[in-house]
């Protein structure tokens, strides 16, 4: 029989009794975690979100009592009154913080059974993503899930404490707004009242963060709610969350030491690992030179070497022929693996590097006397010794190859190296490695459409020095563009904006955006900078993305209270659903597609 909670109130959390609170009277109200049952004395643990404390019926203390404890099961909402007691000497539990004591009963409220969960409420939960998801107000309990959410409320509350104190505001952005071709597909939200056009959900605050700028509030910040309706992936989320943040009159090494200063916060006084401040920084170009990526894993080596200028007269035609026809030649050197590397192992990554366009893998095994392998018989000495100083290879190597147009071998070397880290466990776990990437480019060549689309978004300022290629030579043109990369993933990115009328026109006519067209789309921004619009920058965090690593998750999914799956569905409340025909009408919709019911 349940019972009402009345007027008890809680004394202490499940997690917070220590040695020195023994012969104290307290109040404790949890979950039943599990219970057993010793020789008549019953073992009840009590979890909450904090911890669980060992409660105890005891038939000698009081049988009545007791008896009622017996038919207790897991999960089922109870509070507890009692006196807190020492263990008894070898029964310490070290493993948690309140291990040391234990609470013997004297009084019980039922507050509420539970029927039996579909799975366990535990950290090694085996069960289906799915039925997780269906039932995550019980998956919330998992005290791992538990952990996460505590530890993603602390990230925030500092970072907002952090931004407030140097100066900035937290401002708040419409959720509905004008749909804008800002890369991703908009969700939109039929008007009612304006029949015929549509809200969009915004994909970033980024145009009202501009306007903010130009509103004079010179430091804003927001923990932003985005939306993008674009194809998902684990770390893909159809609504997520960006810590935005935007400033006027600021140089770019002062939205770097901001950015640093803040994360070094999380990571040493949230986390408890400090890293290296100032962070390291590197151009796109090398990036893609030396790791084939713009968002590089650095916990590792592996590093990519140019070698095209010595294939121009090697032996091996495959890579001479590239060389001459203006491709690539590059290599992985993978230190101490010609041993590991079978020929399974190597056809296994030739068929990989192939997903990403690349023909086909040349490889070598470096020993004292030379090359083997496929290729080996193709090279001269003198072109083996070039190859192997230039890669820094010695014996007991391999060297993997590619041999084709640049982004082909960027990104098929590139995956490849991360391939050989997972294969053969090469980063060294509990590492954070962070760095920055600038100067990308301003724009890049959209093969599908064959136009020309912004790498970042349409208000990112090209470099002052290369203005003039704007209208010449458009993908020589830098940005002032730049991504924060932990662990081989962006968590953020920003720039610092046009802020001049007719140089966003400039933007707008390059990326075929005709001066009508823009002000249809973008006429509030163009004439909110007629005003006086103030020189500004800023960046905006992944949140979603930051918290996954820190934990050590593989998906986001596991540091956001309600995710959607893949296909961006709520299995908990089943959304997305259909809707009554009379919501339609009022909205003056119909769909053709009959969608099922359920």
């Amino acid at each position: 029989m349940t019972e009402n909670w009345g007027d008890w109130s809680r004394t202490h959390r499940c997690g917070a009794l220590r040695a020195e609170d023994a012969g104290s009277d307290v109040l404790l109200a949890g979950w039943v975690h599990s219970r057993r049952d010793h020789g008549g004395v019953l073992f009840i643990d009590l979890r909450d979100r904090e911890g669980i404390t060992q409660v105890v019926f005891s038939p000698e203390a009081d049988a009545a009592l007791h008896e009622r404890a017996t038919h207790l099961r897991g999960e089922w909402v109870i509070g507890v009154r009692g006196r807190v007691r020492p263990r008894p000497e070898g029964t310490v539990n070290p493993k948690i913080p309140t291990g040391a004591i234990e609470v013997l009963a004297v009084e019980l409220r039922v507050l509420n059974p539970s029927a039996t969960p579909p799975f366990p409420i535990e950290d090694q939960v085996t069960a289906d993503e799915s039925i997780r998801l269906r039932h995550r107000y019980l998956d919330l309990r998992r005290p791992a899930m538990a952990k996460n959410l505590v530890f993603r409320s602390r990230v925030v509350s500092f970072m907002r404490s952090f931004l407030t104190e140097r100066g900035f505001l937290e401002v708040e952005t419409p959720f509905l707004t004008k749909s804008t071709p800002e890369g991703a597909r908009d969700y939109l939200v039929p008007s009612r009242v304006n029949l015929g056009q549509f809200y969009a959900l915004p994909q970033s605050p980024q145009l009202f963060k501009q306007l903010l700028m130009v509103a004079g509030v010179d430091r804003y910040y927001q923990v932003a709610r985005c939306f993008r309706d674009e194809d998902l992936r684990a770390d893909r989320q159809p609504e997520f969350t960006q810590l935005d943040l935007e400033m006027s009159f600021v140089r770019r090494e002062e939205i770097f030491e901001l950015i640093e200063e803040m994360l070094g916060g999380v990571f040493a006084g949230i986390l408890g690992k400090p890293i290296a401040l100032p962070l390291p920084q590197m151009t796109y170009a090398e990036s893609l030179l030396r790791y084939g990526v713009d968002n590089p894993d650095t916990r590792f080596g592996l590093e990519i070497r140019e070698c095209t200028d010595l294939a121009r007269g090697c032996g091996f035609q495959v890579f001479a022929k590239a060389a001459a026809e203006g491709q690539v030649v590059r290599a992985i050197c993978a230190p101490k693996l010609a041993e590991s590397l079978s020929r399974k192992h190597l056809d296994e990554l030739t068929e990989f590097v192939r997903l990403f366009g690349a023909k086909g893998l040349a490889w070598v095994k470096v020993e004292a006397a030379g090359w083997t392998g496929p290729i080996a018989k193709f090279c001269s000495a003198g072109d083996q010794t070039a190859i192997n100083e230039r890669c820094g290879a010695a014996p007991g190597d391999a060297l993997l190859f590619l041999a084709d147009r640049e982004k082909v071998v960027c990104e098929g070397l590139g995956r490849l190296r991360l391939e050989l880290a997972r294969r053969f466990k090469l980063i060294p776990p509990g590492l954070f490695n962070l760095l920055w990437i600038t100067d990308f480019p301003l724009l890049e060549y959209n093969e599908d459409e064959k136009r020309l689309d912004a790498k970042h978004h349409p208000f990112t300022a090209p470099m002052d020095e290369d203005l003039s290629l704007l209208d010449t030579d458009p993908l020589q043109v830098r940005a002032k563009a730049y991504d924060i990369v932990l662990n081989g993933q962006e968590i953020g990115g920003g720039s610092l904006r046009i802020y001049q009328p007719e140089l966003q026109r400039q933007m707008f006519r390059t990326l075929n955006i005709a001066d009508e067209d823009a002000e249809v789309k973008f006429g509030f921004l163009l004439e909110a900078f007629q005003y006086g619009a103030p020189p500004h920058g800023g960046l905006a965090l992944g949140l979603d993305r930051l918290l996954a690593i820190l934990v050590g998750a593989e998906s986001i999914r596991e540091v956001i209270a309600f995710p959607k799956t893949q296909k961006a569905t709520c299995p908990l409340t089943g959304a997305p659903s259909t809707v009554e025909f009379k919501q339609l009408r009022e909205l003056h919709l119909k769909t053709d597609i009959i969608a099922p019911k359920g």
